[in-house]
């Protein structure tokens, strides 16, 4: 009775007949995201900044601009997380290739 053993792994887990992943289209995936979350956090800070501005010039609504001020500035954080997040996404895609093509890196220091 010989039995295959098969190995369960929990990340990874390709099957033999499938197709390797485009890594080159992943990276690129995830440098338009990471320019995306740039430019919303741009966005967001500039509108921030023009509510701030609002507030001191409209003082009967400064509440009302004070908060907004805020919830931009809470976006311009999540966005600039997004894109950090996206960067780092991207150097991982880039490395998978690198590894997947046998790309080896000559440091001169370790």
């Amino acid at each position: 009775m010989a039995e295959e053993k098969q190995h369960h792994h929990l990340f990874h887990h390709k099957k033999e007949d499938e197709e390797p992943e485009d890594y080159e289209k992943e990276e690129k995936h995830h440098k338009l995201l990471e320019h995306l979350g740039e430019l919303g956090a741009t966005a967001a800070g500039a509108f921030a900044l023009h509510e701030k501005h609002k507030a001191h010039k409209d003082p009967e609504h400064a509440h009302m601009h004070k908060l907004e001020e805020e919830v931009a500035a809470t976006v311009a954080v999540g966005a600039a997380g997004f894109s950090r997040h996206e960067h780092h996404e991207k150097k991982e895609a880039k490395k998978e290739y690198e590894e997947a093509h046998d790309k080896k890196h000559h440091h001169l220091f370790g």
